[in-house]
């Protein structure tokens, strides 16, 4: 396999060699399935096809249900929020990458400049006192 990893190949398991790389029985990944915590790619026949990701989820989904005593909602909960993070990290990483786009192609000459104006201030008439 290439190290460079824009050249691998994305490698698909079926589900019996799935579970056994997570350490998993194979209906245990179909009740994940069902659940919605892990949704392998499916062939045109309905056969799930898991991923590497797929494997390294379920192996998380292992460690928080045994190691941490989570229950299979609150591991449905963390995977949502977990993706959540990633989408929104990878859109400050688009919007960061914008922003020096525009800030590269600025005019140094339309920058604003900081004033050098002198403002006097003089009080309005005041009123004696009564």
């Amino acid at each position: 396999m290439s190290s460079d990893p824009k050249k691998t190949e994305a490698q698909y398991f079926l589900i019996s060699v799935a579970a056994q790389l997570a350490g998993m029985h194979a209906q245990t990944l179909r009740t994940y399935d069902r659940l919605g915590l892990v949704s392998p790619q499916r062939t045109s026949g309905g056969g799930r096809r898991y991923s590497d990701r797929d494997v390294e989820l379920l192996r998380e989904v292992q460690r928080l249900s045994q190691d941490e005593g989570v229950n299979l909602a609150g591991i449905k909960r963390i995977i949502e929020l977990t993706k959540q993070v990633e989408e929104l990290q990878h859109r400050v990483s688009e919007l960061t990458a914008e922003l020096e786009r525009q800030r590269a192609y600025r005019p140094t000459h339309l920058t604003p400049q900081p004033s050098t104006a002198l403002v006097v201030w003089q009080p309005r008439n005041r009123r004696k006192p009564q």
